[in-house]
């Protein structure tokens, strides 16, 4: 019996964590290249509401931020009719395995991940979903036979696993699963906080892309810079205020925005006005989109409900190999 999988063919797959409301972080970092991406390959977007429960642990929380994040990627410009998107526990052969995968992968590798390491050095428990995180996010994408995983530099590590993991199976079993590729993109600076570090939801410093005029403004007015006076020079490459506005701006007008920076005059009252009108302006029609989708929810449930089904179809056919070349014996069918 065959794989269940294309070899000659590209099968994008990459996911977000609906651990809270998603931020311009997210958006450059991740979610403006899934929906670049929708034209060129098949591929399957899903909401990791699995991954998140190593920290949302609250059952309204994670069914609200999970059926946000759908409606997030709607605004945005996703389009179902081109690409799959769905939640994670949709899919819970994910589950099983992940569990096959768990046999195969040694403990020292798990205690190498950036994430369970992080936590250990914050004087923090981890629990087992964060150690065993990179075997669930191995089995997220070689259960499509994912070959392309738009990630963040930060997940590099993660996709490595997932490549080791493959390869132990087929190595082991023979071969099933395509080796995936990492997709980053370079040109993608990390996204800044309002603190100056990485944008994220768990340093409570984020901004999200759909905040209302006055939220935007309390949020804006808080990013970090330094004590340069209004009439000096400023350095543009070391504010953070710069870093966000350059997201934002065409290449003209970072051009304009950087000389005034050297030229004195232009304080960083100004940048951060310049920044929200940039904003507002930016994800304008995508918040009015976002207002229309609250509106017919019906709708989003039937995106990922489909999206399900179609990830379902391959994620069947992947687990009734694997169960075969393991040994899983299986009388219900």
């Amino acid at each position: 019996m065959d794989s269940p999988f294309d070899p000659s063919g590209t099968v994008i797959v990459s996911g977000i964590q609906p651990s809270g409301a998603l931020h311009i972080g997210n958006y450059f970092g991740a979610i403006r290249q899934h929906i670049a991406l929708q034209d060129k390959h098949p591929s399957f977007y899903f909401i990791v509401n699995y991954h998140a429960m190593t920290t949302v642990q609250d059952a309204d929380m994670l069914r609200e931020h999970t059926l946000s994040a759908a409606i997030t990627y709607l605004a945005l410009g996703f389009d179902p009719e081109r690409s799959n998107l769905f939640a994670q526990s949709d899919i819970p052969l994910l589950n099983e395995l992940t569990w096959v995968f768990c046999c195969l992968t040694p403990v020292s590798h798990l205690e190498k991940g950036v994430a369970y390491k992080d936590k250990v050095a914050q004087g923090l428990t981890p629990n087992c979903g964060l150690f065993n995180y990179p075997v669930l996010q191995a089995a997220d994408i070689l259960i499509y036979g994912g070959t392309l995983v738009p990630v963040g530099a930060d997940q590099r590590q993660h996709i490595e696993m997932t490549r080791n993991i493959a390869q132990r199976f087929n190595n082991r079993y023979g071969p099933l699963f395509p080796i995936p590729e990492a997709y980053i993109v370079d040109h993608v600076a990390t996204v800044p906080g309002i603190d100056g570090r990485k944008m994220s939801k768990s340093y409570g410093n984020a901004i999200g892309m759909f905040e209302e005029k006055k939220e935007l403004k309390r949020r804006v007015r808080r990013i970090v810079t330094d004590s340069t006076p209004l009439e000096a020079p400023k350095d543009p490459d070391k504010d953070n205020v710069f870093a966000l506005l350059r997201l934002f701006a065409t290449p003209d007008k970072e051009a304009e925005l950087r000389q005034a920076y050297l030229a004195g005059g232009y304080g960083y009252g100004h940048a951060k006005q310049e920044l929200i009108r940039l904003m507002l302006d930016y994800f304008g029609p995508a918040r009015e989109r976002r207002r229309e989708l609250l509106k017919d929810l019906d709708y989003v449930h039937d995106v990922l409900r489909q999206g399900a089904k179609n990830a379902r179809t391959v994620a069947d056919a992947c687990m009734e190999r694997v169960r075969e070349l393991t040994g899983l014996v299986t009388m219900l069918r």
